[in-house]
């Protein structure tokens, strides 16, 4: 065929098929517009799936007559002028497509008022033909109507789903687009049954409330409040804490100045940021927002603009790692958020005093002095009198967070007296992240020990992965790994951190690589280290079944309560568990 230029109808359908993919898709585009527009109410009306109608009203800056006509044309906008723009982008829309791109396969009528002009206009759009402007009734906004989306483009249509689906699409895309501007009210109407309405929220009450609206109540009671600013980004939002941690990542929403992302450098952040307390398999559920000077991110490398490209993904990556991380790492057992208590001279549960190289048998190694005769696991009624007693009167002069222990309960569980409740805590598991934190701690205080290989093992990589390993070669050192470049497209390792002796070294070597390409950075190591320290934590913590006086189940309540990230134990599982005196009122049926 010969080269020809395509007519102007086909181009807009070209562009619609990279803009709109759905109903959904075209009311994202309207509701960013009217955002952008400085709308404070913006209400949505669909009709079968928005297949047959697609509105949006708004009561923002609105648009003047002679300006009407250019807003259907392509590549017109009033958001950008200069490549400097560009380059700064602060609004949500910009490459002026949507529009036009909309209009090319729908029947589209446009009405709109600015502030300072007396009545209304309206222009019509049908298959791309655009009428002249004419007066309409209208208040200050813009009233956007789609009607019979793709009518002229079959085969689109008929990749549409049922109507009940595409609905669903839609509330979904609303939803991300209320929490993306808390300060502006949304209301979504399909076929005149109300499917939200989001008032506007300006005070942090009034935020969480929309977030529950949205992601429902169980996740604001079991989240943190995030806010963190630090080398020109800040970081504000709800994390989940890790025991409301979900089977899939449904409850994932994140912003990047006002801009809702799918981006896989920012979920590779923040699931890293969970990497010690998130059950194997589990997703955490968040709605963060991020602000970032527009300068250091280019949002025009989608046509939907739901990713971007970081002119620093690394230090984006780690600034969103170390915000999560801390803010589960300030969470102590008995008081999520608070600053950790003194420590207690009299602790039972005192540092090792060096890290054995490998994971110890028994129990002894790890911290827990075990009495020469323990009590069996019920206690005796006089026992228990004067323990209930005993804590009674501590109760009263002083309450540490997670109370005073009473008894042990089959070996398992130690049941604890707070002052307005009864507190469970898994012995094992709350051992095991106490011990794990411990060594951590040990670990991170100098280098890493690192054990001379007997035969250096060759390890076949490309040759971009030899060059990192060349180019970092005294980062890997300091942290225990001796690796020598041994040709174009292979290394050679000569040593290894004294933990990780016999664990597979071309899976390391290859989850190193991994890292100095995605960001440069050497995070396999300190990965596979905090495995091995897991391992350990988990072997050398207090098994089921072991019996404890009441001393050793008090100092093991004492260093949880300073001990971070406390709550869970290595792999994700909670440690302890809180019942109220209205609880148990509730069960016994008390005050009725």
């Amino acid at each position: 065929m010969p080269i020809r230029v395509l007519p102007e109808q086909l181009i807009h359908q070209i562009a619609a098929g990279e803009v709109i993919e759905r109903p959904a898709s075209v009311l994202k585009e309207l509701i960013e517009n009217s955002i952008d527009a400085g709308a404070r109410r913006i209400e949505v009306e669909v009709e079968e799936g928005g297949v047959r109608l697609c509105r949006v009203r708004d009561d923002g800056g609105g648009i003047d007559r002679e300006e009407l006509v250019l807003a259907l044309a392509r590549h017109a906008t009033s958001k950008i002028t200069t490549i400097d723009d560009l380059e700064r982008v602060g609004t949500l829309g910009f490459r002026g497509e949507a529009l036009p791109s909309i209009a090319s396969v729908s029947r589209m009528r446009l009405v709109s008022r600015s502030a300072s002009a007396p009545l209304a206009y309206a222009i019509d759009a049908d298959n791309g033909v655009v009428t002249s402007p004419e007066p309409a009734a209208h208040p200050v906004g813009t009233t956007v109507e789609v009607r019979d989306l793709f009518f002229n483009v079959p085969a689109r249509r008929k990749f549409l789903r049922a109507e009940r689906t595409e609905t669903q699409h839609i509330a979904r895309m609303v939803e991300r687009l209320a929490l993306s501007r808390f300060e502006v009210a949304v209301s979504l109407t399909a076929g005149r049954r109300s499917l939200a309405d989001y008032p506007a929220a300006t005070s942090r009450v009034e935020r969480e409330r929309r977030v529950a609206q949205v992601v429902g109540d169980d996740f604001i009671e079991n989240a943190l409040y995030v806010e963190h600013e630090a080398a020109g980004c800040r970081l504000t939002g709800w994390l989940c804490q890790p025991t409301y941690a979900r089977a899939q990542p449904d409850i994932q929403h994140f912003y990047l100045n006002g801009r809702m992302l799918r981006d896989r450098l920012v979920a590779s952040a923040i699931r890293l940021g969970y990497r010690d307390v998130m059950f194997h398999g589990r997703h955490p559920a968040f709605v963060l927002f991020m602000e970032l000077d527009p300068t250091q991110v280019d949002v025009n490398a989608h046509p939907a603009k739901l990713e971007v490209r970081f002119r620093d993904g690394r230090h984006v990556h780690d600034f969103l790692f170390r915000s999560v991380e801390r803010a589960l790492r300030e969470t102590y057992a008995g008081a999520p958020g608070a600053a950790p208590p003194p420590t207690d001279a009299d602790s039972l549960l005192p540092p090792p005093a060096s890290l054995p190289m490998w994971p110890a048998r028994g129990h002894a190694s790890f911290g827990l002095r075990v009495a020469e005769s323990s009590p069996p696991t019920y206690m005796h009624t006089a026992v228990a009198r004067e323990a209930a007693a005993s804590v009674s009167t501590q109760v009263d002069t002083q309450a540490p967070p997670l109370g005073f222990a009473l008894a042990q309960l089959h070996g398992i569980y130690i049941l604890s007296s707070a002052p307005d409740g009864l507190i469970l805590v898994d012995m094992h598991a709350a051992h095991e992240r106490t011990t794990y934190e411990r060594m951590k701690a040990a670990l991170g205080d100098g280098p890493v020990p690192s054990q001379p290989l007997l035969v250096p093992v060759a390890i076949a990589v490309t040759s971009a992965e030899a060059d990192l390993f060349e180019e970092h070669a005294a980062t890997l050192s300091r942290a225990g790994l001796d690796v020598v470049r041994s040709g174009p497209a292979s290394v050679q390792v000569r040593a290894v951190p004294a933990f990780l002796a016999p664990m597979d070294l071309d899976e390391l070597v290859r989850r190193i690589g991994a890292d100095l390409s995605a960001d440069g950075s050497t995070r396999g190591i300190e990965e596979a280290l905090n495995e091995v320290l897991g391992t350990m934590a988990c072997h050398g913590a207090v098994r089921a079944h072991r019996n404890l006086t009441l001393p050793e189940m008090n100092a093991l309540l004492r260093e949880m309560e300073r001990t971070v990230r406390s709550d869970q134990c290595v792999h994700g599982r909670p440690t302890w568990t809180y019942v109220s005196l209205g609880d148990l009122d509730r069960m016994f049926l008390r005050g009725r």
